[in-house]
């Protein structure tokens, strides 16, 4: 396993560009299921997380080119099952997103508990319960796994309990190719499935209302492929600002798309950060003295529960009191611990709630990474601090962020890759 080496307390200035959408990647790929045409991706992010589920893909019989970075073309012609390799999707919480296209253009699929970060638990009840709305047997079997059969899906009415962005994904590309009328309600908002939907319905599909909580995909009998433009990654893109917030840098952040940031914007500037839009840039000022503010995070457009760690480590550099309430992942809060460890004074409340006193300074330390988000706020936060930081086992790192060091590396950072 790698690891990164930090020397914290620069100042860090120059551009930062904003990958691919690693949110959306995923499910592009697992749209290419959809159809035995061709698919073009371009603007993906080269990371872990996409290659494995290329794999799987791969495993399943498909046909993966990658003819220059960020580029793939997908041919799934030769699929003719849906049994998905299980040691890869115990690895993988997006291969999930798998199992809509399996089974309504094969019949038949598998589907077992995926893996991927550790952040609390992540149930499959409510796409178990998608799939029989549209019609399909579900038997479990030993070891943990469900089999799914359908001859053809139906439409149906699909009312989720809670808002859920892959159960949202993966039940509007089951219904593509079902018989009939299916109505999303309770539907996520995130910009990505709008983006799906624009890029199914360009291709055969259709779908309206993707974006609002009610989604109706009236269900086709095929589908074609095409190229398919990845849009930037707003997680990323709200990190970088972080990133250069804590560190008291003047960085612009660019390839973004402020308009997917406008609420974490106006919370930052509540902190008293100051900021400079272009159509697809945000410059960040080098702030004087920011301000302590409370965040609960919520569904977008809300404030991420994805961006919530790097908010934590910002709010240790922060005067006065934050609260932190975390009310998606019941897990994501306890890298609390490892900040504490650094200088910062942080009191876990409960599982989804902190309390940060600050500002505190920090002290560079060996830590590791528990998973993506929170391993690049620690790196955040090495990057703030004094002295030298170790971040052991990156794996978490680079499975959401395309070569992070080289980026940071031209700001002045003095990170290396060990």
């Amino acid at each position: 396993m790698s690891d990164f080496i930090i020397e914290g307390g620069q100042r860090l200035a120059g551009e930062l560009p904003v990958a691919g959408a690693k949110n959306l990647a995923l499910k592009a790929i697992a749209a290419a299921l959809l159809s035995p045409e061709t698919m073009r991706l371009s603007n993906v992010p080269e990371i872990e997380d996409v290659k494995r589920q290329l794999e799987i893909l791969t495993r399943l019989g498909a046909e993966v080119s990658h003819p220059e970075h960020g580029v793939y073309t997908i041919s799934t012609a030769p699929v003719r099952s849906g049994a998905m390799p299980r040691e890869l999707v115990n690895k993988l919480r997006a291969s999930t997103v798998l199992t809509g296209p399996l089974l309504a253009r094969f019949g038949k699929v598998e589907l077992s508990h995926p893996g991927g970060c550790k952040i609390g638990r992540r149930p499959i009840d409510l796409f178990l319960r998608g799939f029989q709305a549209l019609g399909a047997e579900v038997k479990e079997v030993p070891g943990k796994a469900y089999q799914l059969r359908a001859k053809r899906l139906r439409g149906g009415r699909i009312v989720f309990p809670k808002v859920s962005v892959t159960g949202t994904e993966t039940m509007m590309l089951a219904a593509v190719l079902a018989e009939g009328k299916t109505e999303l309600v309770n539907a996520a908002l995130e910009p990505e499935i709008g983006e799906l939907a624009v890029y199914l319905n360009a291709h055969g599909a259709r779908i309206s209302g993707a974006g609002t909580p009610l989604i109706t995909i009236e269900g086709v009998a095929e589908i074609g492929a095409g190229s398919f433009v990845m849009m930037p990654d707003r997680i990323e893109a709200g990190t970088f600002i972080m990133l250069a917030l804590a560190t008291a840098s003047s960085v612009t952040i660019t390839r973004c798309e402020p308009k997917h940031l406008e609420v974490p914007l106006a919370l930052w500037r509540d902190m008293g950060a100051e900021f400079e839009l272009g159509p697809a840039s945000v410059t960040v000022g080098k702030a004087k003295a920011l301000q302590a503010v409370d965040v609960k995070t919520h569904e977008y457009p809300g404030f991420v529960t994805d961006l919530q760690s790097s908010m934590t480590v910002l709010l240790t550099q922060a005067q006065g009191h934050s609260l932190v309430h975390e009310t998606i992942f019941e897990g994501r809060l306890f890298f609390a611990d490892i900040l504490n460890q650094m200088g910062a004074d942080i009191t876990l409340c409960d599982p989804h709630r902190v309390i940060i006193q600050g500002p505190t300074p920090l002290e560079g330390r060996t830590i590791e990474a528990p998973d993506a988000r929170a391993g690049l706020a620690l790196l955040t936060a090495a990057l703030a601090a004094k002295g030298t930081s170790t971040i052991k086992n990156i794996y978490p790192i680079d499975r959401g962020y395309e070569r992070l060091e080289e980026r940071l590396l031209a700001l002045g950072a003095h990170i290396q890759r060990a």
